[in-house]
């Protein structure tokens, strides 16, 4: 275990996948079908290489804001999430999506809605 601008690493061992296992099973469907070519041209054009293609894709979405203390760390752990994909010869990409703060809202109409969020990305 390392720690690393305040975030703990933590080395795990690497898992064992049967051959018979198809790690790209879903992102193969956009890599490798020829009718996808719009999509593959997209990959390629934010640095994906033809070795890239045949690895299994893993969205990472960090839920990041800078407006709230307790999200503003997650695009830093998002990172490191991604550094592991790569390690284990992943393609990590990074997603953004709604960030939620029931304190920011508290007291306001908006509150009535955001808890329900926060259980949609759990």
């Amino acid at each position: 275990m390392s720690s690393e601008g305040g975030v703990e690493i933590h080395s795990v061992p690497k898992a064992s996948v049967p051959s018979n296992v198809k790690l790209n099973k879903y992102s193969s469907q956009i890599t490798q079908n020829k009718a996808r070519g719009g999509a593959q041209a997209m990959l390629y054009a934010v640095g994906l290489t033809e070795e890239d293609m045949n690895k299994p894709q893993i969205g990472i979405s960090p839920i990041w804001w800078e407006g709230n203390p307790c999200n503003s760390h997650l695009l830093d752990l998002a990172q490191k999430v991604k550094e592991g994909c790569t390690q284990e010869g992943l393609v990590g990409l990074i997603f953004n999506t709604i960030g939620v703060s029931d304190a920011i809202t508290m007291g306001t109409e908006g509150m009535r809605y955001s808890s329900v969020l926060a259980l949609l990305f759990i």
